[in-house]
Order: C-alpha cells, then structure tokens, then sequence
C-alpha cells in the first residue's frame, strides 16, 4: 500500500499544478504561418506584469507601480534534432516588420498585441516555427528562486541599480529571488540591454540547471515550494502542459547560448533601434533549418555573469 502511494503522489502532484498553470492563446494559426521546422523551439517572454504582487511585495523588489504588462526579454529555447540546445536572446530594440503594423522595434507586438502578435512577429521575420510558449512575469519569479534556496552566479563585477533594487558584491554568491530578479531587469551597463541578455541567459539556465538536480528533484521541502512558485510566475499556451516544462529544463542545463546578431544602431522613428542585416539572415537560416550555426555567428560576451 505504502508502495502504491508513492508511486501515485508524484503522478497526482503533477496534474494538480498543471491544472493550476495559467493559460493563454500564444499559437493560433494564421495565414502564411511557418510551417513545421526541424527539432523544438520555444518562445520565452519575460514581463513586468505585476499581477498578484501585494504593495508589499512591490516594495521588497523595487518593480514600481505601472498597471499593464511589458516585455524586455525574449528568448528563443532551439531544440534540435541533434546536436546541443541553443538558447537564444532576441534583443527587445530589433527594428522588424510586424505584421499589421510596419516596422518597429520588437518588443512592441507583445505591447500591442500581446502573445500571439509576438509569436507571429517572430515566426516570420526568423522562419523558426514556434512549438511553445512560456512567459514570465515579476510576480512569483522570486519565490520560484527562493524555493529552490537560491542560486549561485559569479560577477567579475559589483552590481548597484537603485531602479532594479540591486546591491551586489563581485564574486560568487547565491542569489536569493529579490536579487536574482534584480539582476536579470538591470540595464545599468555600458551596453544597457545587450549586457543585460547575456546576465538573463546564464542566469536563466543555471536556474535549470538548480531546478533539475537531485538536490532539488529529490526533496519536498524544495521541490514544492518551487512549484508554488512557477505556478504563480508562468503562463504556457492553451496546449502546454508540466511534462513540456520540465522536459525544457532538462534540456537547457547546459545549452548554446548567443545573442540574435544585428548590423548595428539607427535612429528610427521609434529612436535608437537594432538593425537586422545578413548575419541576422544567415543565422536563422541555420536554425530554421536544423543545421548547427557557426561559431562566427555566435556571440556570448558582454555581461557582468562569468558562470555559476
């Protein structure tokens, strides 16, 4: 009986917090969408939503007061067929055409349209079929960092960002969620936000890295807590389930990583903007079609994260 149960309560455990992710419709077709590419490939949209955070916890992690919800951080997770998984940063200032609006910076299709005008947006200006949706919102990401006791990431440099409400030491530390979210909003860098998605990708995947391994996995003081958490701070698409999540954290332990490459700035009509150019081409060619991209099109520098 004692067996029985055992096997039972991890099985329930997981269709009771799959059954309380929220929810949205990210990957309705349209006309002229993508068709199916090789391997997986997600979409990872990190907001501002500040739903269900009390004053209190505003205060605590210094995310202001703004109603709405805004994306800065866009992340495609590449799974290929074969060969090691890309995580890929898509600067939020990359001048593309989005559909029914002309040309803007990108992270205005979700500030206009929310999920599904992202998705599109980037299914057609990279050629790259997006299979799943994940977005992370301020409220409940500290508790997702706290609940696995914190995770450790080495700065070559001292981090002070009033705005994000960050204080940190250079060296490594274990960063507990109010500066882990601080960590990944601050622009506070020479290069602002191409800094900032370097510190957002390490960070990203050494939290995979905590949340698979045997010292969270295999302890219930951990491990659900830390669910609590992601319940809270993530929306899927209407067809993601759990198993899809923790099947993407196993994945990206340790994965590529590399920023979108772009031609350099131009001032548009929505100021000073990232432009796509043939290295941008070339390398979604490589993703869309499941071919390992060349190491000259990848770039991993910048950043104040040397590792974790």
């Amino acid at each position: 009986m004692i067996v029985l149960v055992l096997l039972i309560m991890p099985v329930a455990l997981m269709f009771y917090y799959d059954a309380k992710l929220h929810r949205v419709d990210a990957l309705s077709d349209y006309p002229g969408r993508v068709g199916d590419t090789p391997g997986t490939t997600w979409l990872i949209v990190g907001t501002d939503s500040r739903a269900d955070l009390s004053q209190e916890d505003k205060d605590k992690l210094a995310t202001g007061d703004s109603d709405g919800s805004r994306t800065d951080t866009i992340m495609m997770a590449h799974i290929p067929t074969t060969g090691k998984p890309m995580l890929i940063s898509v600067p939020r200032d990359l001048y593309v055409p989005i559909p029914g609006q002309g040309s803007h910076k990108i992270n205005s299709a979700f500030n206009t349209g929310g999920p599904r005008l992202l998705v599109q947006t980037v299914e057609q200006f990279s050629g790259v079929h997006i299979d799943h949706y994940i977005e992370i919102g301020f409220g409940g990401f500290d508790k997702v960092v706290d609940g696995v006791g914190g995770v450790e990431m080495c700065l070559d440099q001292a981090l002070r960002d009033p705005k994000a409400g960050l204080r940190l030491p250079k060296g490594c530390q274990t960063l507990d969620g109010a500066q882990a979210l601080g960590l990944v909003r601050t622009r506070a860098f020479a290069n602002a936000d191409l800094e900032r998605v370097v510190n957002q990708r390490k960070f990203f995947s050494a939290l995979m890295s905590k949340v698979t391994s045997p010292s969270v996995l295999l302890n219930p003081f951990k491990l659900i807590p830390f669910a609590n958490g992601a319940v809270n701070a993530v929306t899927v698409d209407e067809g993601d389930h759990l198993w899809n999540l923790a099947w993407l954290a196993l994945r990206l332990r340790n994965p590529v990583t590399t920023t979108v490459p772009a031609a350099g700035d131009e001032i548009t009509d929505d100021g000073d903007s990232l432009m796509p150019g043939d290295d941008t081409s070339k390398f979604f060619e490589y993703v869309s079609r499941g071919v390992e991209v060349p190491e000259e099109l990848l770039s991993d520098s910048g950043g104040s994260t040397i590792g974790g």
